[in-house]
């Protein structure tokens, strides 16, 4: 298995088109006759090497796509959230409005007049002093109701900032879906491409030997079992082989790394990060000697692979475009870490 490097997201494109022409190149060269001092044989590892490279790139990729997407759900419940605040904020608003309207005009059909003077003239003052005081509560209850309507409106303001912040947020992620949406496809176009120029025998051999895949299903007997929950997760990873790999999906038809770990472990009750770089740290990392069936198993430094571990040295995970869900060695990549969930 190569190793992969992480290119840097402006160098990306660049990069892919220049492995793509290069390794083009090649695979022409050997279908149309290498020269004397080629090696036919180095070529085509080339050319598959490039294949493999390009779908670990894909699925860097892919990993983004979701990240993008877990992040657009989150604003838009912040959004909607904040907008049904504001909405409610302003039916406050305006019962209060109300409110002080009515206040205000029952004050003007009685009319303005100097307390001390409507005294001197009532010709009942034990009924005067007691209706003053109640336009004293009165009052108070005023002045209380309109400090609270200010602070009903600084808050619906700050609240309606939050939700366009929010939106505004929202439509820059929804950008960046669509731009990792398209890298992931530009990335599997150009891989299918080099695949379709290489010799048939060699297409039918590339999945034979990327990531060490294997028929058949290995002997896990005398596994030492992981928890309740870890091995409700095993039984429904084991549930999903043979299904396809299909990028941005998290089944139950099908499903990308990240997305069938998250599934499987949603059937055991547990509720797990969208992203393979984020459910590494869902749980307690545990060296890879001491895994256990249910440990996820993460691959590559950055974390863009992830498989879950079944025991006797195999994972379950989704390999690829065109693989199904299948075991493999768990040391098929360069293991980064290992989480016990």
């Amino acid at each position: 298995m190569v190793s992969h490097r992480r290119p840097t997201q402006s160098g990306l494109n660049r990069s892919v088109r220049v492995t793509v022409i290069s390794a083009a190149a090649t695979a022409a060269a050997t279908l149309t006759g290498a020269p004397a001092s080629a090696d036919p044989k180095d070529a085509r590892e080339s050319a598959k090497a490039a294949v493999d490279r390009l779908y670990g790139e894909a699925e860097q990729a892919t990993e983004l796509f979701n990240e993008a997407g877990e992040r657009v759900e989150r604003l838009r419940g912040e959004a909607d959230r904040a907008q049904d605040a504001a909405a409610r904020g302003q039916e406050s608003i305006n019962r209060m409005r109300n409110s002080l309207g009515a206040m205000a005009g029952a004050q003007y059909r009685t009319g303005s007049i100097d307390p001390a003077l409507a005294l001197l003239l009532s010709s009942d003052p034990d009924t005067y002093l007691e209706r003053a005081a109640a336009l004293d509560r009165a009052g108070a209850r005023q002045a209380l109701t309109l400090d609270k309507l200010r602070h009903a409106q600084r808050k619906v303001a700050q609240t309606r900032s939050e939700a366009n912040r929010a939106l505004t947020e929202l439509e820059r992620n929804r950008a960046a879906v669509t731009r990792h949406k398209r890298a992931v496809e530009a990335k599997l176009r150009q891989a299918r491409q080099l695949l379709n120029s290489l010799p048939a025998e060699d297409r039918a051999s590339f999945d034979r030997a990327s990531r060490s895949g294997r028929d058949g299903a290995p002997d896990l007997s005398g596994v030492a079992p992981g928890s309740a929950r870890a091995m409700s997760a095993v039984a429904a990873v084991r549930q999903a082989l043979g299904k396809p790999y299909v990028w941005g999906a998290n089944g139950p038809s099908g499903f990308d790394c990240s997305g069938l770990m998250q599934w499987a472990y949603a059937q055991a009750g547990v509720s797990l990060p969208r992203t393979s770089q984020a459910q590494r740290y869902a749980g307690r990392m545990v060296p890879l000697s001491q895994a256990l069936p249910g440990d996820l198993v993460a691959y590559r430094a950055d974390a863009s692979h992830i498989g879950m571990y079944v025991g006797n040295g195999q994972v379950i995970h989704a390999p690829y475009p065109g693989a199904p869900i299948r075991y493999d060695p768990v040391g098929m990549m360069p293991v980064s870490s290992v989480t016990r969930i």
